[in-house]
């Protein structure tokens, strides 16, 4: 009996190798069949998975699906299943004979993939670990927005599947609300509350991680593009239903996140939604809907500030953090970006290398461990200060490009897929307050759930485009059977 243990015990690792390739088999067939049905599944893990600990008590925080572990691969296991998604989905579009649908980002990414060459080029000469050139902490995980972007756009090919897509952002968005929401009034909220356990201010929070308000907004997008819009699509009642509850509980859950910029993200995202609609529908709207968002933000902020300490009174009061002080010496958020600004003043061209640490960062109280210097609360000075005036290029051309196909995308695209396409401009608007003031880029869920937004007007403007072409060869099929003359059959 024992000897039976032993040899079960041996050859487990085995079985799990043989499963694991059994699963990948499987998941290979799938994805080569129905390729969103694989997107879908990496969807929920970014929409469903919080990706910090900080804030919270406990003492001791699991490394997380996040990470890149040992770093054996150099990057986290998720990014190589996405890729292997990808490569699923260009498969399936090459053996249907579909080509891939324009993107003028791609042109920006192979940028950002050919810097993040150099400087492992820069760095392997100066001795620097590769492991430590790719890390999160400078921006490899920009250049892992693009196969992301791309599945999304080869894998939802229809009409249908992108309507699909809406509502599935949608009820995920509904559920992670329900879920904060459900957690804030019955529990203690968010256990990763900054503000209650290390500043002491007496409030719950729905959810301190920023992408979590990140879904609620894209999800208030397209039901709110849905419900409003002038051209109402056929949907049925329970849609209506789910369009409704998802406009009321998102909201509500962004507005109880107390976080500065959620709430300024939220009401860009608010401006974004209300540009598509006619002026007349538009001053419906900030009649009904701004004196209850504003109220609630109001209470909210007033709540959130009125316990910090140093928050001061009126507008201002918002930045307090980021404001320099006549007298004494300078808050530590000030201090961070003006060590990190000189640092790139000094290596405009280059910047510091995505492995480099922006001198004085060991006077930043958060800035101790192992991550020290790595990292700062700016996102576009994090590009400045490790890539330079090239990434800034690189970074300002990336934006550029998706403003401009977003703008000609929402001029253009049906009304059913109106909802999504916002939704992706929404998502970008929400994110620029933390581009500017957050650490979007070190992070793996903030970038992926960036590259979600940026895809979303690329999969509508495809579909519409493979459904006008559609009708424009049964048309033409139609004029030519027209033209036929009645007796060419005899």
């Amino acid at each position: 009996m024992d000897t039976l243990i032993l040899y079960v015990y041996s050859s487990l690792p085995f079985i799990v190798v043989a499963l694991l390739c059994v699963l990948a088999v499987a998941a290979a067939g799938v994805g080569m069949v129905r390729p969103r049905y694989l997107a879908y599944g990496y969807l929920l893990v970014f929409f469903l998975k919080n990706s910090t600990n900080y804030g919270s008590l406990a003492t001791m925080g699991t490394p997380g699906i996040y990470t890149r572990g040992s770093g054996v691969l150099l990057f986290p296991l998720l990014f190589w299943m996405m890729f292997a998604f990808w490569a699923c989905a260009r498969v399936s579009s090459t053996f249907q004979r579909q080509p891939a649908p324009p993107c003028n980002l791609r042109p920006w990414f192979l940028g950002w993939f050919v810097l993040l060459l150099a400087h492992v080029a820069a760095g392997l000469f100066m001795d620097v670990k590769l492991a430590d050139i790719v890390a999160v902490s400078g921006f490899s995980n920009i250049v892992w927005m693009a196969p992301l972007v791309s599945l999304l756009v080869l894998s939802f090919r229809t009409r249908e599947d992108a309507v699909e897509l809406s509502r599935f952002i949608m009820l995920a968005g509904l559920g992670r609300a329900m879920f904060g929401l459900v957690r804030w009034a019955v529990f203690k909220g968010d256990p990763n509350n900054v503000y209650a356990n290390m500043n002491a201010i007496k409030i719950k929070l729905t959810f301190f991680d920023i992408n979590d308000s990140l879904l609620c907004t894209i999800a208030f997008a397209i039901a709110a593009v849905n419900l409003f819009q002038i051209v109402k699509t056929q949907r049925s009642s329970f849609w209506r239903l789910v369009e409704w509850a998802t406009l009321g509980a998102t909201a509500i859950c962004v507005v109880l996140s107390y976080r500065r910029s959620a709430w300024i993200g939220f009401v860009l995202a608010g401006l974004i939604v209300m540009m598509r609609f006619p002026m007349q529908r538009r001053i419906q709207l900030m009649v009904l809907g701004t004196p209850v968002v504003g109220a609630g933000l109001l209470v909210a902020a007033f709540r959130r500030l009125g316990q910090t300490k140093g928050a001061g009174h009126g507008l201002s009061s918002l930045f307090f953090d980021m404001q320099s002080k006549r007298f004494g010496s300078e808050s530590e958020r000030v201090m961070e970006l003006k060590f990190a600004l000189a640092d790139f003043f000094s290596h405009p061209l280059t910047g510091i290398g995505t492995w480099g640490r922006y001198a004085g960062y060991e006077q930043i109280s958060w800035q101790a461990g192992q991550d020290g210097g790595l990292f700062l609360h700016s996102g576009v000075l994090h590009i400045a200060l490790k890539a330079g005036l090239p990434g800034l290029i690189l970074l300002g051309g990336t934006i550029w490009a998706f403003c401009a196909f977003t703008r000609r995308a929402l001029r253009t695209v049906p009304p059913e897929l109106l909802g999504l396409a916002t939704a992706g401009a929404a998502g970008l608007a929400f994110m620029l307050p933390d581009l500017l003031v957050g650490t979007p880029f070190p992070q793996v869920r903030t970038t992926q759930m960036l590259a979600i937004c940026l895809a979303l007007p690329y999969v509508a403007m495809a579909v519409s485009r493979e459904r006008s072409a559609v009708q424009a060869e049964l048309e033409r099929k139609r004029g030519h059977v027209n033209l036929v003359p009645a007796h060419a059959s005899v």
